[in-house]
């Protein structure tokens, strides 16, 4: 199977996607105005304590005040978790780690476990613990595993306290690799422990790595054969990083100076589009509908026009085997965490059941995102979970749309002057012109014109063209044209 990394950089956001045989799998956006905060180390301000709740505010300097349970404070588990009250108190500061992102109106999600990804391993400085990652199931290379990291340890005779866990990506890595890693965390913790002592809150301490890096860190496996990246300046930096922490991969990075938009070329951008849609279409002409709320993400599978050969019962559990593949991959493409309920078209058969369940389990094995598939309800609805660490694409991508009071959605008047550019740039490569005039919405035309005006004037230098705009009042927010002059 052949899997590629593609890296769109441009100064306003950072895009990743992960292509498997020629098909977009996984999408990644990072806007540069807003950065996400997960792995973020704090130090924070205990503004609000919620006896009934088991939980406090923190104040960690953004626009709502974060929340943290106390058995992410707590050193106990399960019942034996202390009172709230008697862990902490109103205006006291704490060391705290985002382990979600603000979504919606709720506020980041903190533990004061603070813990720090590398490579190989995840450094916990609270913790004696050496754990491995479940994916690795080989019970000889585990062992391995937990030797090598004691003897490091112990040959370097380091003293800090402190406990590992080993990623998936340490199976097969030699003794050096491991104690390199441990070295790199080790420093980068007593930079973060200094800071601890003197920082005031609230303020950042640690942040995590950009999206290009923490993409290296995190989604290449031996699978990938190509990181390609769009910019070259991004490129040596990827290249500097890969060479301290990861050569392994260093023959796998290639600059892509290519006219043509990296993601025109994979076909991305009309997956992204359709990734945004409700209805998703089945080779057999069955179809899904997916449909994320606030408490759950449901999925309804359809026969559609797919009316098979032979039985009832075989068309149905056609549909179903080939709605679980394009199921799991639309929970990685969407970014779609929380409580996913799936309901199938009803089966009698219940190898047919299991075989349907086994075929999602399987797909869902090469997903980063923890996955747990409960089983089947008396419904016959599957019901299984996603960790949610991020928000989704249409999060990301869209905003509630006035007009339908918040039962659709509009991509942002940001999404769309990011298009608009994109836009210029094919035509700025395909035709020669004297310039170009952009008709949008009022709300985009004001964006272009304000917030997004040093982008524009960026871009004018970058085609050598001026670049008009032009208010249409029966366009809505997402429709625009550009126009050669």
């Amino acid at each position: 199977m052949s899997e590629e990394i593609l890296i769109n950089i441009t100064p306003m956001e950072s895009r990743v996607a992960v292509v498997e045989n020629g098909v977009l799998q996984e999408v990644h956006v990072e806007r540069t105005q807003r950065r996400g905060i997960v792995g973020n180390i704090y130090k924070g301000r205990v503004v609000r304590v919620l006896p009934g709740m088991q939980a406090a505010f923190v104040d960690i300097g953004l626009e709502r005040a974060a929340f943290i349970h106390a058995a992410e404070i707590s050193s106990r588990e399960g019942s034996a978790v202390e009172n709230i009250a008697a862990l902490v108190h109103e205006g006291q500061g704490l060391v705290v780690q985002v382990t979600k992102d603000p979504i919606g109106s709720k506020g980041a999600r903190l533990t004061t476990h603070l813990s720090i990804p590398s490579r190989y391993l995840v450094y916990m400085p609270r913790t004696r613990h050496v754990g491995i990652s479940l994916k690795i199931e080989d019970e000889a290379e585990r062992e391995r595993l937990k030797k090598v990291v004691a003897d490091c340890v112990a040959g370097e005779g380091i003293e800090h306290e402190g406990g590992f866990i080993l990623r998936t990506a340490a199976e097969g890595a030699g003794a050096d690799e491991i104690l390199a890693d441990i070295r790199y965390l080790r420093r980068l913790w007593d930079q973060i422990a200094g800071q601890m002592q003197t920082a005031s809150a609230p303020t950042v301490i640690y942040e995590d790595l950009s999206l290009a890096l923490r993409t290296l860190r995190d989604l290449v496996s031996p699978r990938i054969e190509k990181i390609r990246i769009d910019s070259r300046e991004t490129f040596q930096k990827v290249s500097h990083f890969v060479a301290e922490l990861m050569p392994e991969i260093a023959d796998r990075l290639e600059h892509y100076p290519g006219e043509r938009p990296i993601f025109d070329l994979y076909g991305v951008e009309d997956e992204v589009q359709r990734a945004l849609e409700r209805k998703v279409m089945l080779k057999s002409g069955g179809y899904l509908i997916i449909d994320p709320a606030e408490a759950m993400t449901t999925i309804d599978v359809n026969t559609g026009a797919f009316v098979g050969h032979r039985t009832l019962e075989e068309t149905i559990f056609k549909t179903n085997l080939e709605a679980a593949t394009a199921i799991a991959r639309q929970l990685r493409l969407r970014n779609l965490g929380g409580i996913i309920i799936i309901d199938f078209i009803d089966m009698e058969d219940e190898e047919h059941q299991r075989q349907v369940l086994r075929t999602l389990e399987k797909q869902l094995e090469r997903d980063h995102a923890k996955t747990n598939i409960i089983g089947i309800t008396v419904l016959g609805l599957v019901q299984m979970t996603r960790k949610r660490t991020r928000e989704s694409l249409e999060q990301v991508l869209c905003e509630p749309c006035n007009c339908c009071q918040g039962r659709g959605k509009l991509k942002t008047a940001e999404t769309i002057c990011y298009e608009i550019f994109r836009e210029i740039l094919r035509e700025a490569r395909a035709y020669q012109a004297e310039g170009y005039l952009v008709l949008a919405n009022q709300k985009v035309v004001d964006r272009l014109l304000d917030e997004e005006s040093g982008n524009v004037a960026d871009l004018e230098a970058f085609i050598g063209r001026p670049i008009k705009f032009q208010v249409e009042g029966t366009y809505s927010q997402e429709q625009y044209d550009v126009v050669l002059l």
